[in-house]
């Protein structure tokens, strides 16, 4: 029986999740009508209470497991179930590869429409103490005013004081715990967002794997609180260890961006070292950087390679090349890698870090891709062999994607955050005659629905 009218679906059901959707819920059907279920895990027999419905599905939340899945497991955080950041912790972790190969494999038959490998998902090499980028949200409490850090519940602004998380370096808990405190004692207050008011709106780490130091910034609401902030930033400075520097970012927009685009260094160095392919990286506060070093070495080697293994010397276009990572990683195999970033500050630290590693063969361009694209064309005329794009999560423009077909011979390389967008950039290249040669997936973030995914394409 078909459910015609969502009137007719009960506000209590007892329900099987047969699986997880690209946003970490659980999938079942009744009679027909799609239910995502929070918190739900393949295998669950729970018994849900059903939200908000709508025309062709309905949100439910879990009133009780009544028989739980062979795959639920005891979450490693106990904030877990309040946080919004491990969707997926209560989970085992190979039945997250699986999933996470799902997920790929039903977005690219909703989007992309065509049979295309996808393969197992490559694991991190690291389950907890991945995360070396942290991010969290400053707030205080309404009478006393200690200061709160921590992350947001899901689908929601409402700050979880994190005192221990899993999935990041410990030294990080205790730089914030030091923060929290600090900040208290110099009267530097918690940012209060309905109000836009306070001085202390993020706290962002950089954590090295690769020396164990870490880059602080502190994100204020205004530049006349800079004064104000210096001696918290000493203290971090001179009071912990392995800090490589203290940086203050300003700010003062009421915007759901955390760092604004003035970066002020008080204390130390402006950056972190990692390493990723036997090659030294800088990492400054505003630097785009994968925050998993573990799995980003196991992509750009996996990529690496397979180019080896296939071609002799290339010469490789780097789009949306940030500090240029890719293009680095690959240089000792490339006759030449051109790198395209539109990012003054991040080409500039490329720019070092290829002298600082003595690399002789990587191009710098710091322009708009889809106009260095068109520059290149009516201009110098090369064709580049591979061209390895790494979009942002809103993937790539139909403009972008011709300009790569025409200045490219042989294959792209196509790494993605975000299997929707991937699909519907494949789907466009292959309707322009290319073909999916497979799709790998690795597991960027373990305990979360996030995927990462690299696709091989050939061109016509």
């Amino acid at each position: 029986m078909q459910i015609v009218n969502k009137k007719d679906i009960p506000l209590e059901l007892v329900l099987e999740i047969e699986k997880i959707s690209n946003l970490g819920y659980g999938i079942t059907k009744y009679n027909g009508y799609v239910i995502f279920v929070e918190g739900g895990c393949p295998g669950d027999v729970v018994k849900a209470k059903i939200g908000k419905k709508n025309k062709s599905f309905a949100n439910a939340t879990i009133l009780e497991i009544i028989k739980p899945s062979e795959y639920r497991v005891m979450p490693l955080c106990p904030m877990q179930k309040v946080c919004g950041s491990c969707q997926l912790q209560y989970i085992d972790y190979n039945c997250q590869l699986k999933l996470k190969r799902e997920i790929v494999v039903d977005t690219m038959h909703s989007i992309y429409g065509n049979e295309v490998e996808v393969r197992d998902t490559i694991p991190s090499p690291k389950e907890i103490a991945y995360r070396h980028k942290v991010q969290y949200p400053i707030s205080q409490t309404r009478d006393s005013k200690r200061i709160l850090a921590g992350y947001y519940k899901q689908s929601s602004h409402e700050l979880v004081n994190i005192k221990y998380c899993p999935i990041q370096p410990e030294y990080c808990d205790t730089i914030v715990e030091f923060i929290r405190n600090a900040a208290f004692d110099s009267k530097v207050s918690g940012y209060e967002e309905k109000k836009h008011a306070g001085d202390l709106k993020h706290v962002v780490i950089r954590s090295s794997a690769y020396n164990g130091k870490n880059l602080v910034c502190l994100v204020i609401n205004s530049p006349k609180l800079l004064d104000k902030v210096k001696l918290l930033a000493k203290r971090i400075y001179n009071e912990l260890e392995n800090i490589s520097g203290v940086c203050v970012n300003l700010n003062p927009a009421k915007t759901n961006l955390i760092l604004g685009k003035e970066t002020i260094l008080l204390e130390g160095e402006s950056f972190v070292e990692e390493k990723l392919c036997d090659k030294i990286f800088k990492i400054g506060a505003d630097t785009f950087f994968q925050i998993n070093p573990y799995t980003a070495d196991n992509i750009f080697k996996y990529i690496k390679k397979y180019i080896s293994e296939h071609y002799d010397k290339p010469l490789i276009m780097d789009a949306y090349a940030g500090i240029t990572t890719f293009g680095i990683c690959l240089s000792d195999i490339a006759k030449k890698v051109v790198s395209v970033e539109e990012v003054k500050s991040s080409v500039d630290l490329a720019s070092k870090i290829i002298k600082e590693n003595g690399i002789k063969n990587v191009e710098l361009h710091n322009m708009d891709a889809g106009k260095f694209f068109e520059k290149e064309l009516n201009t110098k005329g090369r064709k580049f062999d591979i061209t390895v794009l790494d979009p942002p999560r809103k993937g790539c423009s139909e403009e972008s994607l011709d300009y790569a077909l025409k200045l490219t011979t042989k294959q792209i390389i196509y790494v993605s955050c975000n299997p929707a967008t991937l699909a519907r950039d494949l789907k466009y290249l292959v309707n322009k005659g290319c073909s999916v040669e497979f799709i790998q997936p690795f597991d960027m973030f373990p305990h979360t629905y996030h995927i990462e995914s690299v696709a091989i394409i050939n061109l016509p």
